[in-house]
C-alpha cells in the first residue's frame, strides 16, 4: 500500500467507528428506603454549612451537627396498656339504695388496677386459696381413673400440705397414695367409722367419738392406727365407761384427721375407736388403708428381691439356693454407718452378721511394736497394721456368731457404709441345715493372715515411714546449708538483699 492512502485509512475507520451507536443505558434498581430513618432530617443534615473562618465557629457547627444527628432515626411510639371499662351491673328495682351493703373502697388497691389492665387473677392469697380448694373438691369428684396427670399432681401436693401425714409417711409413699383418694359426702348426724382408711374433713364440722391416741407409724412399724393431731389433748382414762365426749365441746373442723391405715381383721365393724359423728354436711376425702397395706407389700417385695440379688452376690453364698437365701432374708434389716465408725475390735464376738450394701471397710491387725523415746530408750506399744479392705458384696461374721470365736482383725467403715444384717439372735433361730450350710462355706475374715504376714507388712510400712523421713531431713538440711530456704527463693527477692557471707558463694562465668 502507497504511503500517501494510509491517512484516508485511518480517517475512514474513524469515521466508521463514530457512526455507531451509543449502548442502550441501563435501568438503575430503586432503593428501599429504611423504614427506621427520617430521610427528610437527613437530607437538611447533609446540605448544613458551617462556617470554617475561626475555631470557635467550626466547634458550634459541631455541636449543632450532633444535636440534629440523633433526629434521623425514628423513635418507636410506646403504646400504654389497654384499660378494660368494667360494665356496670343493673340493680333491680326491688333493691333500694339503704338496703344494699356497703363496697370497699377499691380506688387505692393496685391489685384491681393489674386486673383490669392485664385480664389475670387478683393478687388476693385468700382468693387463690380458695379457688385452689375448689378444684381440689373438684378433682375429688373424679374416679381415679378419669383424672389427668396434671390433676393427680395437684392432688399430691395438696396432701403434702397436710402435716399428719407429711409427718409419718414418705414424699414417695404418699405420692402413690394420691393416685387413688376419694371423697365422699356425708349429711348431718351421721356416724363415720374410720377403722378401713384415713379419713381427712375437707368442709363442715364432726364431733370425735373416742379418746384413744396412736400413731400412723409406729417404731416397729406393726401397726399403722391414726388419730389426728386435734386428738393430742385427750388422755384415755380407764374410769370413764362412756367412750362419748358428751359435754368435752371438741369439735374437728377443715383438714382435721381421724382414722387407721392399718388393715385389721380384729376391728368390728361397729367399733368407735376411730368414728366421728358429723355436725353438718360434710366432704371427707378417704384414703383406703387397704391401698396402703398393698403399698407396704410391694415396698417389701421389691425390699426382698434386692436383699437377695446382694446376699447371693457375696463370694461366700454364690452356689446357695434360693430357698435358703430367702430364709436369711427374712431376718434381714437395713443399717448405716458412718465413716470412721469400729464395727467390731479385735478379740471381741460381733453381735450380727453383715453383707456390704454400699461404701467399704478397713481391715487392721494388732501388732507389738517398739518406739523410740527422748531419752535414748524404747517402749513396747500396740499397734494397728492396715492389711486390707472389705468391697461391696462382700460378708463377714458368720463364723464369729455361729461358733462364738472372737475376731482376729479390726474392722472399721472407710466411708458412709450401709449394710444388710442379721443379728445373732435370729442366726441361732435358723434351722440347722441352714446354719451348717453356712459353717461349710464361710470364712474366717482375713483368717489366711499368719502372725508372720503381719510382721512383714508391719516392717515394711516402718522401712518406707522411716526412708522417707530421713529422706525429707536429709533435702531440707542440704537446701537450709546453701541458704535455700522453701518460701524464701532469690527470684522473689533482688540481688541486694542476698546476705553477705552468700555473695562468695555465687559463681559468676
Amino acid at each position: 500500500m502507497p504511503m500517501s492512502s494510509l491517512p484516508a485509512a485511518i480517517l475512514s475507520h474513524m469515521i466508521a467507528v463514530s457512526n455507531v451507536p451509543p449502548p442502550p443505558l441501563r435501568s438503575i434498581p430503586n432503593l428501599q428506603k429504611s423504614k427506621n430513618i427520617d430521610y427528610g432530617e437527613l437530607n437538611a443534615l447533609c446540605h448544613m454549612r458551617g462556617k470554617q473562618h475561626s475555631r470557635t465557629n467550626i466547634l458550634s457547627a459541631h455541636n449543632v451537627f450532633m444535636k440534629q444527628y440523633p433526629k434521623i432515626f425514628v423513635q418507636k411510639k410506646v403504646r400504654l396498656p389497654k384499660l378494660f371499662k368494667e360494665e356496670e351491673k343493673r340493680i333491680p328495682a326491688e333493691v333500694t339504695e339503704e338496703s344494699k351493703p356497703p363496697q370497699p373502697d377499691d380506688s387505692h388497691n393496685i391489685a384491681i388496677h393489674v386486673k383490669k389492665a392485664r385480664g389475670g387473677r387478683t393478687l388476693y392469697g385468700p382468693k387463690k386459696y380458695e379457688e385452689t380448694v375448689v378444684q381440689f373438691m373438684a378433682i375429688l369428684k373424679k374416679l381415679p381413673i378419669h383424672r389427668t396427670p396434671f390433676e393427680h399432681n395437684i392432688v399430691w401436693k395438696m396432701l403434702k400440705t397436710i402435716p399428719d401425714l407429711t409427718s409419718q409417711l414418705l414424699d414417695e409413699h404418699l405420692k402413690i397414695l394420691s393416685k387413688n383418694v376419694i371423697s365422699e359426702t356425708w349429711i348431718k348426724g351421721s356416724t363415720v367409722i374410720g377403722n378401713d382408711g384415713f379419713y381427712i374433713i375437707l368442709k363442715g364440722l364432726a364431733r370425735p367419738q373416742t379418746q384413744i391416741y396412736k400413731n400412723l407409724i409406729e417404731e416397729h412399724d406393726s401397726t399403722t392406727s391414726f388419730i389426728p393431731q386435734s386428738f393430742h389433748s385427750f388422755v384415755f382414762s380407764e374410769d370413764i365407761r362412756n367412750p362419748l365426749l358428751t359435754g368435752v365441746g371438741h369439735t374437728l373442723g377443715q383438714w382435721s384427721t381421724f382414722g387407721t391405715l392399718e388393715v385389721a381383721a380384729h376391728i368390728e365393724p361397729e367399733t368407735k375407736e376411730y368414728s366421728v359423728v358429723t355436725e353438718e354436711d360434710c366432704e371427707i376425702l378417704k384414703i383406703p388403708a387397704n391401698n396402703y397395706a398393698k403399698l407396704k407389700t410391694e415396698k417389701t417385695k421389691l425390699e426382698n428381691q434386692h436383699k437377695v440379688k446382694l446376699i447371693h452376690k457375696c463370694p461366700y453364698y454364690v452356689e446357695w439356693p434360693t430357698l435358703s437365701i430367702y430364709e436369711l432374708v427374712t431376718f434381714t434389716k437395713w443399717k448405716k454407718f458412718p465413716p470412721g465408725h469400729v464395727i467390731v475390735e479385735s478379740g471381741n464376738i460381733i453381735s450380727f452378721v453383715a453383707y456390704i450394701n454400699s461404701g467399704y471397710c478397713k481391715i487392721y491387725r494388732n501388732i507389738i511394736g517398739f518406739t523410740k523415746l527422748q531419752s535414748r530408750k524404747v517402749k513396747k506399744i500396740q499397734k494397728h497394721v492396715y492389711m486390707g479392705r472389705l468391697n461391696e458384696k462382700e460378708s463377714f461374721g458368720e463364723i464369729s456368731v455361729l461358733l462364738q470365736v472372737p475376731f482376729t482383725c479390726t474392722i472399721v467403715t472407710g466411708e458412709d457404709v450401709e449394710m444388710a444384717i442379721i443379728e445373732d439372735k435370729d442366726l441361732h433361730a435358723l434351722d440347722p441345715v441352714t446354719k451348717q450350710l453356712m459353717l461349710q462355706t464361710a470364712k474366717p475374715t482375713f483368717g489366711h493372715l499368719s502372725d508372720e504376714d503381719v510382721k512383714k507388712e508391719y516392717l515394711q510400712k516402718e522401712q518406707k515411714r522411716e526412708w522417707k523421713s530421713f529422706k525429707d531431713t536429709t533435702v531440707k538440711n542440704s537446701l537450709y546449708h546453701n541458704g535455700i530456704i522453701p518460701g524464701f527463693g532469690k527470684w522473689d527477692h533482688s540481688y541486694c538483699s542476698i546476705r553477705r557471707h552468700l555473695k562468695d558463694t555465687l559463681i559468676s562465668y
